[in-house]
């Protein structure tokens, strides 16, 4: 008789939950003491500062490092894009990554400026979820299984972990899972996410409405959000977080539905996306109000809206700047440089 594997549940993922470990203080306190020293006024470089202390918290040592960042772009499709809120079709998921693949994407000339390693997952293309307006997104064991799958993608020896995703309707998604967390209008969520406008903006929007409604009931903390109207990639991006925080890996974030994944887990916890910062503000108009929510100041806006962790890779430079900057520059006493005067 052939066994089958028991069903994943999310009662694992929410158990991991309970057990995030905080920040390493003995590094962060390294970091602010060498800052002190180095060759500038205090604060003169700004949010540089600010993200190599957060490197090194989050890494567990002092001096942070920036040898082995990797970009990881997680795909899959969703079932309510039969519902029109796309310009593109749902193969065009698929077709993008094999563009991934061959190194003609956005984000493989952004890796390669970076010098980052990219990862693409293929999550059951074949297999959409289902349509979120006439039942859950997935099944728990889907759900499990996807936030599985991209905990596995953090491997040992990572110094940075930058997440994005392709999955055509998942800003519809995005939108509707954030309606469902943060409440407020569909209309407050929904953007033109591929480009759609008039009739199908107001279609993808009336189709959060409906889906948000039809759950309401089920949604009884913020993994069943996730579930029922998810995707499998941003279950995926979920799993990557918790993974990276267990293995003291920061985290880069991309644009609305990277971020929006990530709020399922601020919603748990609100400390719980402390070892992320999110890479740019989206042109997608739910990610402002979303950063808002969540607490977020972006590293930069540039009215991008790609996705594919386009702006996660972009964001790396800056921050092996913010390195370079603390490991590099001498201190007052290497450099025969007066101090401030008391």
């Amino acid at each position: 008789m052939t066994k089958h594997p028991a069903p994943a549940t999310l009662d694992e993922i929410r158990a991991i939950m309970a057990e995030l470990p905080g920040p390493d203080l003995e590094a962060a306190g390294e970091a602010s003491r060498r800052e002190a020293m180095l060759t500038k006024p205090a604060g003169a470089l700004g949010r540089l500062e600010e993200l190599s202390a957060w490197l090194a918290r989050w890494q567990g040592r002092h001096p942070p490092k920036l040898d082995r960042p990797r970009i990881c772009v997680f795909a899959a499709n969703h079932g309510v894009a039969a519902r029109g809120v796309s310009a593109y079709p749902a193969t065009v998921t698929a077709q993008m990554v094999a563009n991934f693949i061959d190194g003609g994407a956005a984000v493989n000339q952004l890796c390669k400026v970076a010098d980052a390693d990219l990862r693409v997952y293929e999550m059951a293309l074949d297999m959409p979820t289902a349509d979120f307006t006439e039942a859950p997104a997935m099944d728990e064991d889907i759900c499990a299984r996807a936030a599985a799958y991209g905990m596995m993608a953090v491997e040992p020896g990572l110094d940075l972990l930058g997440l994005g995703e392709m999955g055509i309707a998942n800003t519809t998604s995005a939108a509707a899972m954030m309606m469902a967390l943060f409440d407020g209008d569909a209309a407050d969520w929904v953007g033109p996410g591929t480009g759609v406008a008039g009739e199908a903006l107001a279609r993808k929007t009336a189709v959060v409405e409906t889906g948000v409604a039809h759950h309401r009931a089920a949604m009884t903390d913020p993994f069943e959000v996730l579930r029922c109207l998810g995707g499998q990639e941003l279950a995926a991006i979920c799993g990557a977080i918790i993974a990276a925080r267990l293995a003291r890996t920061p985290v880069l974030l991309d644009g609305f539905a990277c971020t929006a994944a990530a709020a399922v887990l601020f919603a748990v916890d609100p400390k719980a996306l402390d070892h992320c910062i999110v890479a740019h503000v989206s042109a997608e108009p739910g990610h402002r109000r979303l950063l808002d929510r969540l607490g977020k100041r972006a590293l930069f806006d540039f009215d991008m809206r790609l996705g594919e962790a386009s702006g996660a890779a972009l964001a790396i430079p800056i921050l092996k700047a913010a390195v370079a900057c603390h490991t590099g520059m001498a201190t007052f006493d290497e450099a025969g440089v007066s101090g401030k005067v008391d």
